[in-house]
């Protein structure tokens, strides 16, 4: 399982190394469902290390083999991994495809560990589409899918999730101009935690909120 360990915490390489091992011992045990899994967090990582057209593919594969198998259980955090693929090439309408698969798996199975990134993903997706410009309608719409990640987060007590949506947030309103209220909104949670601060979304936080305070 430490592929999903490493794959929330954004480390791509890990969850590469830690893939191969645990596809070879899966497919030798015949853990099917195990090793679908895992090939879908190896493409996401491919593709977060720039092979996305092979990561995509291969997260294809891993879904398909998983979906086989009748397993729905990680289904919307698959989808969302897909996603954040298809963002990468801007394949906007692919991404959004998937979210949206997603968001009605989660409300058919009740599987929300992972609906506060659905919906920040959306955001950025929907940003990605229209363009970041002041009076862009895809802004607000972006905006309202930001809020919703944070209350969701908020809601689950997920302060990680919490923590990333407000960052989305926040670079939206620095693009708009209102640095303050973004800092302020974002120190606010970046305060809550007093361990982690070598995790990539900590760190991307602190890079931020200095970016804020000094603009």
């Amino acid at each position: 399982m430490n592929t999903i360990f490493h794959q929330f915490l954004h480390e791509p390489q890990a969850v590469q190394q830690d893939a191969e091992a645990l596809v070879t011992l899966s497919n030798e045990q015949g853990f099917s469902a195990l090793s679908a899994g895992v090939m879908v967090r190896r493409g996401w990582a491919l593709a977060e290390r720039g092979q996305e057209g092979e990561g995509i593919q291969q997260i294809h594969q891993g879904m398909a083999a998983h979906r086989a198998t009748g397993v729905e259980l990680y289904r919307p955090h698959h989808l969302a991994l897909l996603a954040e693929a298809y963002e990468k090439t801007g394949q906007v309408e692919e991404g959004l495809q998937a979210l949206a698969e997603a968001l009605t798996v989660v409300d058919k199975n009740g599987e929300r560990f992972y609906e506060a990134e659905l919906y920040r993903l959306k955001g950025k997706l929907t940003l990605q589409a229209q363009g970041y410009s002041y009076k862009s309608t895809g802004e607000k719409e972006a905006e309202e899918y930001f809020h919703q990640a944070i209350a969701i987060a908020q809601k689950q007590q997920a302060k990680s999730l919490e923590l990333r949506a407000a960052m989305s947030l926040a670079r939206l309103w620095q693009s708009q101009g209102k640095q303050n209220e973004a800092h302020q909104m974002l120190v606010e949670i970046y305060d809550w935690f007093t361990e982690g601060f070598d995790t990539k979304d900590l760190q991307e936080a602190q890079a931020l909120l200095a970016e804020l305070a000094t603009a």
